[in-house]
């Protein structure tokens, strides 16, 4: 481990092999294997990035995509003193009290990748028919108990923690009028926050791979 090691957390329906591409650019980078199997839970998802975290020699840079976002701001707040700091990409944390990603239908206890509809645009413009076909083959359904699970928060420390948001599918100008407009209560009240481009959709770690590690 080096002294300060970067944990990835992949976004809903991906699991640790979306982060191959910034891996091997990135020496030190932790990729996490999120529990998905039935009846997995949030919690169960917070506490395998803290054994991680917890492992490790000395701080981490806690990585989270989409969704994940608001993984990687709970593993801030449940440990404020072992994160050095906490990077988001293409997402926002959920503010206490909030449902953890219940985007779409629940259905024989999962929330299955929905298809490109919801996706059309910015967010998958970079994909091309070879790429959006591997996304689907690799997806992994999201337990219900993930989507569903609800974001708790107790550790105003966390707003000491430095956030970097990596802005793909939209920019960081954009992003501060959400935060203006009061959209983000919980980037608002960062205290360290950094905002930067990246010229990418919504999955920057599978398009642009060596261009995202070198941004952490």
């Amino acid at each position: 481990m080096t002294a300060e090691q970067i944990v990835l957390v992949g976004g809903l329906w991906l699991d640790a092999s979306a982060w191959d591409g910034v891996v091997s650019e990135l020496e030190g980078a932790a990729p996490v294997s999120l529990p998905v199997q039935p009846g997995a839970t949030l919690d169960d998802q917070v506490n395998a990035v803290l054994a991680v975290v917890d492992a490790a020699s000395g701080k981490s840079v806690v990585v989270g995509h989409s969704a994940a976002c608001s993984l990687a701001w709970i593993v801030a707040d449940r440990r404020p003193d072992r994160v050095a700091k906490v990077v988001l990409i293409g997402g926002f944390p959920n503010a206490d009290g909030e449902a953890y990603a219940a985007f779409f239908p629940i259905v024989d206890g999962v929330m299955a990748f929905p298809g490109w509809a919801p996706f059309e645009g910015a967010d998958s413009a970079d994909l091309d028919d070879a790429a959006r076909r591997a996304f689907e083959a690799a997806a992994v359904p999201v337990p219900a108990g993930v989507a569903q699970g609800v974001v708790r928060l107790t550790d105003e420390r966390r707003y000491d923690v430095p956030v970097t948001l990596i802005c793909p599918e939209f920019t960081p100008a954009q992003a501060r009028e959400w935060i203006a407009a009061g959209d983000l209560p919980e980037l608002a009240r960062a205290k360290h926050l950094e905002l930067v481009d990246i010229d990418s959709g919504h999955w920057p770690m599978l398009t642009r791979p060596a261009e995202l590690a070198a941004l952490l």
